[in-house]
């Protein structure tokens, strides 16, 4: 006698027409949400004031934003690898600083004051690879101690003076040099229209985009802030590509220096200290960019492009200063919980 045994197959659940469609909202929400928000009030501050439609008012914005985005693709490679570089902004005060007393106290031409600052960068960014990767402190400590180093250390450069055309030397002396002309043009010159900071800007977001997403390098950097451990097991030299960041960064930071020093034209020692804010704030909001929450090279430059806009139409509409601080904060706020709570929720 022979016992036939009757198997079911599981079918899987229907998903109900209304929570599918809810999850299809959400996720759309959570992938092209803040790209909407920037184009809203793009928008809005384009029709409600004539002004803000200028195409000279979008350049000014663009170049406006330069330094601060510029900056925060040094952040958003730090990012990438697991960790945060605190000391951004200091470094392009210490540019800054560095341009000026090139030109201006030993009076050499601009090609030197570039060469000088781009090597003060990396020296910067060597400075945190060393307290990072040998050291083992862990990375926001160890940049901030960096920042305090470079801080104080430009003050002592300068002899806690700003450094400016004609100025009265400590022995006396006047200072012989002066900031060329050719240098100036870095931020106050222009090509067919376009403002060389701008250009400068674009070209850099270019080159940090085509370096972590299309090359071997860069899927290095993020497979070890995934998962360092595992990076090393798989034959990754981890401290060698976590240096590289860094060193990447203080170059990028001081490039954001040369900016900033062309565009006051001097050495002023308060240089760089509002960058840092702007610098992180920027690189977070670009983890929300369509919903990959990860460091990205082009949500980065998106939130620069945002905090621009925010910045610029609330000036043309007679907000007091204090103001921006406040809005720019809520869209910090709202990009993180773009990136960090709707995220978790999101259904494949």
């Amino acid at each position: 006698m022979t016992t036939t045994q009757s198997t079911e197959v599981p079918t899987k659940a229907a998903i109900p027409p209304a929570t599918s469609t809810a999850v299809r909202v959400q996720n759309a929400v959570i992938k092209y949400g803040f790209i909407f928000v920037t184009v809203a009030l793009f928008l809005y501050f384009a029709l409600s004031e004539g002004s803000f439609r200028e195409s000279a008012t979008l350049l000014d914005t663009l170049r406006y934003v330069s330094v601060a985005a510029i900056l925060g693709l040094g952040v958003t490679l730090t990012m990438a690898v697991g960790g945060m570089d605190m000391s951004v902004g200091a470094v392009a005060g210490l540019g800054v600083s560095v341009a000026a007393q090139t030109m201006v106290v030993f009076n050499q031409i601009g090609t030197v004051a570039i060469i000088a600052v781009l090597a003060a960068g990396a020296l910067a960014g060597l400075l945190n690879a060393l307290l990072i990767v040998v050291l083992k402190i862990p990375d926001m400590l160890a940049t901030l101690g960096t920042m305090f180093v470079i801080q104080g250390s430009k003050l002592i450069l300068v002899d806690g003076q700003s450094i400016t055309p004609g100025m009265t030397m400590s022995d006396g002396s006047t200072a012989p040099g002066r900031f060329t002309a050719g240098f100036l043009k870095i931020d106050r010159g222009a090509v067919l229209g376009i403002p060389i900071s701008v250009l400068v800007f674009g070209g850099l977001t270019i080159a940090a985009w085509v370096f972590l997403a299309r090359t071997r390098w860069g899927r290095i950097l993020y497979a070890i802030g995934a998962n360092p451990e595992a990076s090393r097991l798989a034959g990754i030299r981890v401290g060698a590509y976590r240096a590289l960041a860094y060193v990447i960064s203080g170059v990028l930071a001081s490039t954001g220096g040369l900016i900033l020093a062309s565009r006051i034209g001097q050495g002023d020692v308060s240089a760089g200290t509002s960058q840092l804010l702007e610098a992180v704030a920027v690189a977070l909001v670009g983890t929300s960019v369509l919903g990959r929450g990860r460091p990205n090279v082009w949500g980065t430059a998106l939130g620069a492009v945002l905090i621009g806009i925010i910045t610029t139409g609330l000036t043309i509409k007679g907000l007091p200063y204090y103001t921006q601080d406040v809005v720019e904060g809520a869209v910090l706020i709202l990009a993180l919980v773009f990136s960090f709570t709707l995220s978790k929720r999101r259904t494949a």
